[in-house]
């Protein structure tokens, strides 16, 4: 364990907030002292929800150690069942807590409670907060599912959707798009969970001929323990991007004995991404980091039908290691897999990209670094819960990744006439903003000197820049004039040249052109 400023994960605990905020009728018991409570704002805050999480915390303190917080625990969870008369009660310790050794599942069945108790037992200091969610949703459907026989004559055509949960990445929006995707192919969906789910509804579950698991990281073990118990199959394949969504609804029509259907995409992308300057595309260098349903996506999306070139890939789930190892393999590069936001920003500048994707810390990386970004997966800001319908599966949710990806890079301008028009008086940076008043005063250009002679710099100084070529820089277009400044003290440090001259830069531009 180590002290960081950022973290992408928080301890399994959250993970299990997560499910019961994302379910009605289920409350939360958390065990754990004065100060562990602060992933309230994680949902109040950042998720904008109009209510606190359905959780009670213990709140012990100090001075409760010289007694028994085991009745503490015990008197907490009475109190939550009086008060909140839910239909299921979870109970667990927080990472504090856990050192205390009160053992909450084992105090749980000495309880004399008048609803179903499903004790958690997750290990805060070998697990994170995704594994703690998977766990407590697995825990729920074995609790309420059990191992009751299946119905006979189940319609082939019914399923549930399994994965969605709060703090999780447009998941609103997703199960909407995918609910409205599947009513329009045919399908009867029973279940979705946990999203909005109830205790009553996990029960009813086996009552669908088949699962889809949009969110592996959460569901995937429920699904496989399903298959396993009660013989459903489940569908897998994750439908973002386009290609992606047209395979998922023929594997939905395959499994629900329905005949495959052509001419039904409905996505601008494909459309837009070949009728859009190939300049902004074609081997654009992308770095894509995140969760792995949505990394190894974006990567498919961004390589097979942006045509952008992949130079980096990772996750910070080790659990999800191997996949995206192998994702990473198809586009020639080495995964990253590491939690450690540092590693992450040192693989980034290591790459050179010129477009990052990824979680709301990448963000700040690619800020920093002045290189376009956009947010593809959590942990994110109150910013990715918008107001506004924005999934990210399902065709709709093409058009939206296309917005959100190829924006970045255009900055609402055309490079060709940036280049085109650059000494024109009005689009030139001497020029002032066309909508000020005709006096206002122009911005103040670089005045010309006369080269001087090139020196080699010495080592370990950084390379200065003359004023001739500080005015050709700026008559780079401005979303790009930062990387175009690194890039070639990039190659005059290398080439030990000092100052940087026009030459030098324009040698530079040659050289990573190749």
């Amino acid at each position: 364990m180590k002290l960081s400023m950022w973290t992408y994960e928080g301890p399994p605990h959250v993970g299990a907030m997560r499910i019961a905020a994302s379910m009605q009728g289920v409350h939360y018991v958390l065990h754990a002292p004065q100060g562990d409570t602060y992933a309230d704002l994680l949902f109040t805050m950042i998720e904008r929800r109009q209510s606190r999480p359905p959780v009670t915390y213990t709140t012990f303190q100090a001075r409760d150690l010289a007694g028994s917080t085991a009745d503490i625990f015990k008197k907490a969870c009475r109190d939550a069942v009086a008060r909140f008369t839910p239909e299921a009660l979870l109970v667990g310790a927080s990472c504090t807590a856990e050192l205390l050794q009160d053992d909450p599942g084992g105090l749980a069945r000495t309880l004399d409670v008048p609803v179903p108790v499903v004790p958690l037992e997750l290990p805060s200091y070998q697990k994170k907060e995704n594994w703690g969610a998977a766990e407590t949703f697995y825990r729920l459907v074995r609790a309420f599912v059990g191992r009751n026989p299946r119905p006979d004559n189940i319609p082939a055509n019914s399923c549930n959707i399994l994965g969605p949960t709060s703090l999780g990445f447009r998941c609103r929006d997703d199960v909407t798009e995918i609910v409205k995707l599947l009513t329009e192919e045919g399908l009867d969906v029973r279940v979705v969970a946990p999203m909005g789910a109830t205790p009553a509804d996990l029960a009813r579950i086996p009552e669908a001929a088949f699962n889809i698991v949009l969110y592996p990281e959460i569901a995937d073990v429920t699904a496989r323990w399903l298959k396993t118990a009660h013989g459903m199959p489940f569908i897998s394949t994750i439908p973002i991007g386009v290609q992606a969504t047209q395979n998922f609804v023929d594997e939905v029509r395959a499994i629900a004995g329905l005949p495959t259907r052509e001419g039904r995409t409905r996505d601008r992308l494909t459309w837009y991404s070949r009728s859009i300057d190939s300049n902004y595309l074609t081997n654009k260098r992308v770095f894509i980091f995140g969760d792995a349903t949505h990394a190894i996506a974006a990567a498919r999306i961004a390589s097979e039908e942006l045509g952008f070139r992949v130079c980096g890939l990772g996750t910070y789930m080790r659990e999800f290691a191997r996949d995206v190892r192998d994702a990473a393999a198809k586009y020639g590069v080495e995964a990253v897999i590491s939690d450690d936001h540092l590693e992450v920003e040192a693989a980034i500048v290591a790459a050179r990209p010129e477009l990052v994707l990824g979680t709301q810390m990448e963000r700040h990386i690619a800020k920093r670094l002045r290189v376009p970004c956009a947010v593809i997966s959590a942990p994110t800001h109150v910013q990715d819960f918008p107001a506004r319908y924005s999934p990210q599966m399902g065709f709709e949710g093409a058009n939206v990744i296309f917005d959100s990806w190829v924006h970045p890079l255009m900055m609402g301008l055309e490079e060709h006439l940036l280049q085109m028009f650059r000494d024109d008086f009005e689009f030139n940076d001497s020029a002032s903003a066309s909508h000020l008043h005709p006096q206002a005063p122009a911005v103040k250009t670089v005045e010309a000197a006369p080269a001087p002679v090139v020196a080699a710099a010495p080592t370990g100084v950084i390379a200065t820049w003359t004023l001739e070529a500080e005015r050709e820089l700026q008559k780079v277009p401005f979303f790009v004039r930062g990387k175009a400044r690194r890039n070639t003290e990039l190659f005059a440090q290398g080439k030990g040249i000092h100052p940087i001259t026009v030459e030098t830069l324009y040698d530079a531009k040659a050289h990573f052109a190749r």
